[in-house]
């Protein structure tokens, strides 16, 4: 005799059907509107939609000019988030992104301290150009980014959810810049490259931007459904071939683990967390183009975005001109074989 259908699963899988074609339709309307205002650089606002959708934070390179703020400020106002900014300086305090306390004095002339909260107090904070800053200003935003609270003068103070840092990098080759600590690159979820747009897609900018109207976005999420979406995300199933993907390539990429490749060429590899960057941006993908589940091909789309920035090469492997990119490739094709 056969086994009888669990008639609860039976439920439960078709509300999570449900749910994500209702997600589906949402995530083709922030598509629709965002493309009302970035013309081309369909990769790059997938990434960092994924990099909201799974809920973490990315990190925009490019060189200036390429719309990385104005991107960041779209997506804001299409998801419906509180969104902040922050233009990051050499003479650029802590304080002056976390906030600082004042002293107040009342009728009776006590005095009391008063906190005044700063503009990380957003649920999208634009972090512009953030390796112009001293590294002690870049670390403020760690304790922010990781524990989603600051603290001051021993008082915890929530960030409000959800709580996304998209931040700006010009390329490390330009005037005036300091390099990112690792420990705080490998808290963005993913790097997005931000190249030259093609040729199509300049002529409309040409076009658009510079007439007497230009384009603009409508709002089509808020906060609350944005929140639900990125638990839905975490509720879609992983086959085991996809966690072994995703295992499999993380552990390649570190020295010290069997490929020939990376012990010649890498210094120091990806740790843990760039797993579970993997796991939660190729189930954010899928649904992004209309799938319920992961497959291995999500991972090698996202091995880039997720590892480059996790990954430092040997001083002899640089002078040969290789990249971080070239390895990741090889990496993935030797996946693919």
């Amino acid at each position: 005799m056969g086994m009888m259908p669990n008639p609860e699963n039976a439920a439960d899988e078709k509300a999570i059907i449900e749910a994500a074609e209702k997600a589906l339709a949402d995530i083709a309307a922030v598509r629709k509107e965002v493309s009302k205002v970035i013309f081309g650089q369909e990769k790059v606002v997938e990434n960092t939609l994924l990099a909201i959708l799974s809920g973490g934070h990315a990190l925009l390179v490019g060189v200036p000019g390429l719309a990385k703020t104005k991107l960041v400020t779209t997506l804001g106002g299409v998801l419906g988030l509180n969104a902040n900014r922050i233009q990051f300086t050499p003479d650029l305090m802590p304080s002056d992104i976390i906030g600082t306390e004042v002293m107040d004095q009342d009728d009776t002339g006590r005095r009391s301290f008063r906190f005044v909260k700063g503009p990380v107090f957003a649920q999208l904070l634009m972090a512009d150009e953030i390796n112009r800053a001293s590294p002690r200003t870049q670390s403020a935003l760690l304790q922010s980014m990781q524990e989603y609270h600051v603290t001051i003068a021993g008082q915890r103070y929530d960030l409000p959810a959800p709580f996304h840092v998209l931040a700006t990098q010009n390329p490390l080759e330009q005037e005036g810049t300091y390099p990112l600590p690792e420990a705080q690159l490998d808290r963005f979820l993913l790097q997005v490259d931000v190249g030259y747009p093609e040729l199509a897609a300049e002529r409309q900018i040409l076009l658009d931007t510079t007439g007497v109207s230009e384009g603009r976005a409508s709002s089509v999420l808020d906060s609350a459904r944005l929140i639900e979406i990125q638990k839905l995300i975490r509720q879609m199933p992983v086959s085991d071939t996809v966690v072994d993907a995703i295992l499999s390539l993380v552990r390649s990429a570190r020295p010290g683990h069997g490929n020939a490749m990376t012990d010649k060429n890498v210094a120091w590899g990806p740790g843990p967390r760039a797993g579970q960057s993997l796991m939660l941006c190729a189930r954010a993908r899928a649904l992004y183009e209309g799938r319920l589940a992961p497959s291995i091909d999500d991972v090698h789309a996202l091995a880039e975005p997720v590892l480059q920035h996790r990954m430092a090469l040997t001083f002899p492997a640089r002078a040969e001109g290789m990249s971080v990119r070239d390895v990741i490739a090889g990496l993935v094709s030797n996946l693919k074989a």
